[in-house]
């Protein structure tokens, strides 16, 4: 029997750093919801890459919205977006209207008034706070997921950016405590129905095979190999990860720094590189496919993620799960992700000394490599199951449907 019509509310889908959704959309339809994505732009060639079951799943409920620019079009494409919707659903159409939506508003939000979905989940809580008045406007419920940078960053100049979204969404999800706290210093009332779902990964593919940790490393004949996996962004740290790689090959510890990921701080990463002398020890690896990051990390002795800002960090608990020993900050929900001392070792934000000491000691003790990556493995085996994630979302969806709706603001 197929359960209440979910519509997953996202910028652009898919995207490489946020397979996230996929698994979520993919497992929660295989569950039996009836699950389809919003979003403004809809990339088919990163969609043809998905295994061919999360294609087959997801086929046919992809619905990318009328385009936005350029501008000239979209003013061309307008009448006919607008004239469709009111013919094929004009009841939808009308209430749309009524409940507050703008004749605008059809032909930005027509694929959506055309879905009529039960719930609207708005899979980033920035894009809430711009779009919340529209599940009102198709007498949806709403949840809204709050994944770092949105409490971290976005509006921090306004007291009330939030605040029409504490007051109009049905319930919320966050991450994990760290967010939940910064969404309440915010202004969330502490009595705002929410659940905290941390990320989670499929632990069968994030395999490591036969790999150990069974030598020191941070010689010239045996390099630590070091590897990094996210967007060159000013919140992954770089500069002060490179700073700590400086510092452990002056120390005498000679190692390889490996980045995986692409994006607009590639420029000022690859300057850092060079300003440091560490142009024959750091590699800028570029975009990378799921499965040769996987490759990526049988490879590596250690992970590592300098970041000043995460929400929790997906590709941190893959690196867990691939038996890598992590050396993290402890940036947002980094300390949630990663158990200290156990799975890994947390180290100030912005500390490239302590970053190379953690480094340095793994370097020296394979044994400490070994201990901390079959724990980490267990960790994600035990925490971050998508069998439990997927089932703690339908609990929370079963209990939005069963919520009042909350009043028109």
């Amino acid at each position: 029997m197929t359960k209440a019509r979910i519509a997953l509310v996202v910028p652009a889908f898919p995207v490489r750093s946020e397979t996230f959704i996929v698994s979520k959309a993919v497992e929660l339809t295989a569950a039996g919801w009836d699950v389809h994505v919003a979003c403004q732009r809809f990339d088919r060639a990163l969609f043809a890459e998905l295994p061919e079951r999360s294609r087959t799943l997801l086929r046919g409920r992809i619905h990318a919205s009328w385009p936005h620019r350029p501008r000239p079009l979209a003013a061309a494409l307008a009448p006919f977006a607008i004239a469709g919707c009111a013919l094929r659903r004009p009841l939808r159409t009308l209430r749309y209207l009524f409940r507050g939506g703008t004749v605008k508003g059809i032909y930005l939000d027509g694929k959506l008034i055309l879905l009529a979905p039960d719930i609207v989940h708005f899979e980033f809580g920035a894009l809430a706070a711009e779009r919340i008045g529209l599940a009102t406007a198709l007498g949806a419920r709403t949840v809204v997921s709050f994944r770092g940078y949105d409490l971290a960053i976005v509006g921090l100049d306004d007291p009330a950016h939030y605040a029409r979204v504490w007051e109009q969404a049905t319930a919320l999800h966050l991450l994990g405590e760290d967010l939940w706290r910064r969404a309440q210093a915010r202004g969330c009332p502490a009595e705002k129905p929410h659940a905290l779902i941390p990320p989670a990964i499929d632990a069968a593919y994030w395999d490591p095979g036969e790999r150990t940790h069974a030598e020191a490393a941070g010689t010239a004949a045996r390099p630590l190999r070091i590897l990094a996996v996210g967007r060159l962004d000013w919140r992954k740290g770089y500069e002060f990860a490179l700073e700590a790689v400086r510092l452990l090959i002056d120390r005498g510890v000679r190692c390889e720094y490996r980045i995986v990921g692409d994006g607009e701080f590639h420029t000022a990463t690859a300057y850092a590189r060079y300003q440091l002398g560490l142009v024959d020890h750091v590699e800028l690896l570029g975009a990378r496919s799921p499965a040769e990051i996987r490759e990526e990390m049988r490879r590596a002795d250690v992970f590592l993620h300098a970041a000043v800002s995460e929400g929790f960090g997906n590709a941190v608990m893959e690196a867990q799960a691939m038996r890598l020993p992590v050396v993290c900050s402890d940036a947002g929900g980094l300390p949630e992700n990663v158990a200290d001392g156990v799975t890994g070792i947390v180290v100030p934000r912005r500390d490239p000394e302590a970053t190379a000491d953690a480094l340095a000691r793994l370097a020296a003790d394979p044994a400490l490599r070994e201990r901390m990556g079959r724990a980490g493995r267990a960790r994600v085996e035990s925490r971050f199951r998508l069998a439990d994630q997927i089932a703690a979302f339908g609990a929370l969806y079963e209990r939005v449907l069963a919520a009042a709706p909350v009043p028109r603001q």
